[in-house]
This record gives structure tokens, sequence and C-alpha cells, in this order.
């Protein structure tokens, strides 16, 4: 016969063992993955892509400040989801995160374009002051209203990789088979005289290698990562003056975010904002270094004068501003909003 105690004894343990099943079962359904994806190298060190390290430190950040509640996996170089796919991803909740230049979704949502509107921004400072301004607020719903929320903002300035002559003012651009990264940069670039084909930054290297292209303008950040000094026998840099300013934002899908407790919805937009300086200083960074690499590369690096920006701006007046004012919805309210912030 089994004795009372022995009874007691099992049916101890049993509840314990239960207890800590129960207990490590709830801890698992706690924690929620999420899945950042981009189109940039990855990799470790200080020279790697800013924009990978900065979804890593984010997701460092957030995991560590949630006790684990939240993890993250991050696919770089495109591995999960195409450059141009990205945001659709987010707004059917294939993908929860991406860090996107924004503009990639112009063809779609044109008001986007404005993130990458040629001569409009001159200064990160400048960029970074929309977020608080009226122009960011707009920018804002009109993400969200597609399902989409940004969590940091980025911006970065870029340059022109070129295989053929140096390209600092509008007139250089003649007859050149040029890649700029939105409508609206496009449409100056071939205002100029350029000969306009467009792909992700991700594939210039084989445009340009394969003479789809002659010149790129793409981030400084870019022009770096991507090795375009392998295919580039001149650069224009954004150390003095460009055109090319571009919002690039940390984002996240919508309904990944509405599925976060506040708690955690908290510390995911307190982590975004503390990386804005990261990235404003590492894109600075860039723009100095984008020169000295390339001239360690046998390229010849050139600025941009004043008197230089002053014929593309208005050029691009001319042609982008005017496109986007007469065909976007609101778009001059935008733009006059865009260039109230000084």
């Amino acid at each position: 016969m089994i004795s009372n105690k022995f009874l007691k004894s099992t049916l101890s343990t049993v509840l314990i063992g239960a207890f800590a099943m129960g207990f490590s079962a709830s801890s698992m359904a706690a924690t929620k993955i999420i899945k950042i994806s981009h189109q940039f190298p990855g990799g470790d060190g200080a020279d790697v892509d800013f924009r990978h390290r900065l979804a890593v430190k984010f997701a460092q950040d957030v995991e560590k400040r949630t006790n684990g509640e939240l993890k993250f996996e991050i696919y770089p170089s495109a591995s999960l989801v195409k450059p141009n796919s990205q945001f659709s991803a987010m707004q059917t909740g294939a993908l929860d995160m991406t860090v996107l230049p924004l503009a990639y979704e112009g063809g779609k949502i044109p008001e986007t374009n404005l993130g990458l509107m040629p001569a409009l921004v001159t200064s990160y400072e400048q960029g970074l002051r929309w977020k608080t301004a009226p122009i960011g607020k707009a920018l804002n719903d009109v993400v969200e209203g597609k399902g989409v929320k940004i969590i940091t903002w980025v911006w970065q300035a870029g340059g022109v990789a070129s295989k053929t002559k140096s390209i600092v003012q509008p007139s250089d651009a003649k007859d050149v088979k040029i890649r700029g990264g939105s409508k609206e940069m496009d449409m100056m670039l071939k205002g100029a005289g350029g000969s306009i084909t467009n792909v992700p930054s991700s594939e210039i290297y084989n445009a340009m290698q394969t003479g789809v292209l002659d010149a790129a303008v793409t981030s400084s950040t870019s022009l770096l990562s991507f090795r375009l000094y392998e295919v580039a026998k001149q650069v224009t840099t954004a150390r003095k003056n460009t055109f090319w300013f571009m919002f690039e934002p940390l984002l996240m899908a919508k309904s990944t975010y509405d599925s976060l407790t506040p708690a955690q919805q908290k510390i995911v937009m307190e982590v975004g904002v503390s990386l804005e300086k990261f990235a404003m200083e590492e894109s600075k960074k860039d723009d100095v270094r984008l020169g000295e690499v390339y001239a360690k590369n046998g390229a010849t690096a050139s600025d941009m004068d004043d008197a230089a920006f002053a014929k593309w701006r208005e050029l691009a007046k001319q042609t982008a501003w005017k496109n986007f004012a007469e065909n976007v919805k609101n778009g001059q309210q935008l733009l006059d909003l865009a260039q109230a912030v000084k």
C-alpha cells in the first residue's frame, strides 16, 4: 500500500514541476521576436555601414531595456526582403522593421518624394528640425496613414560617383547615364541633360560595372559601403555642398507597434530618438571619409562650391519642385512647410 506521506511528496513534486513548466512557458510566451530587414551590408566593426550598426544598436538597447521581452533578428544585404518590397512588406505584416530611403515609395506615395527633393534640405541639422516642425507632423501623418511608423529620424548627405568625368555642376551631367535615387532627383538630372536609369543603391555597383550607368548619386555611406570606388574614377563629395539630402528613417510596421504593450512602445520610441545623434554623427564622418577613401583608391575627389550649388538649386526649382507642387496633392503646401524650416 502507498503511504499518504509518499502521495503527498509525489503530488508536491508534480505541482512544483508543473508550476515551473508553466512559468517557463509563460516566460517564453512573453518573448516577441521582431525582424529587421535592410539592403545595406552587415558585419562588425566601426567601418561597417552605420545603418546596419544603427539597427544592431536599436535591437540591443531595446532588448536590454525590455529585459528580453523583445528580441530581434536582423537581416542585412536584402537577405530577407528585397529593397523595393520593404515598405509593402511592413504594410502587410510580413516584415516588422527596416531602415529605408523613404523616397523609394515615391511612386505609390508621392508625398514621400519630399524626403529626397533635390537642393531642398541643406544641412543635417535642418533636416532633423523637420521632426518637430509642421512638415514633420505632415510627413508622419502620411506614413502612419499607410500603416508604418517612423522610429528614428535619419538624414544622409550624398555625392556623385562617376566612371567618366567629375560631376559638380549641372552642365557636367549632359549625356551621362546617371542614377538619381528618386523621381524628383531624376527629374532634375534629366533637366541637366542626363540619361536616367534608376536602380536601388545595392545594385549600383553592377550597373556601373556593366555600363548600364556612367554615374550614380547616392548617400556618402552607400558610396563607401557598396565599394563604388572600385568602379568609379571621380567622386563629388558632400563635404561642402550637396543637392542630395535623403530621409532614411528606421521604420516599424504600425501593426507591430500596436501589438506592443504601452511600456514596450515607450521604450521603442525612446531608444529610437536616442540614436538620432549617432546617425547624424556617423553620416558626417562618412561625408569626410568619402573623399579620403576614393582618393586612396585612385579616384579624383571634388567638392561643390556655392556657385555650383546655386545652379543646381535653381534647376531643381524649375523641374522637381515645380512638378511636385503641380502634381502632388497639397504639394505646394508641403514644399512651403519644408522651406519654412531653416
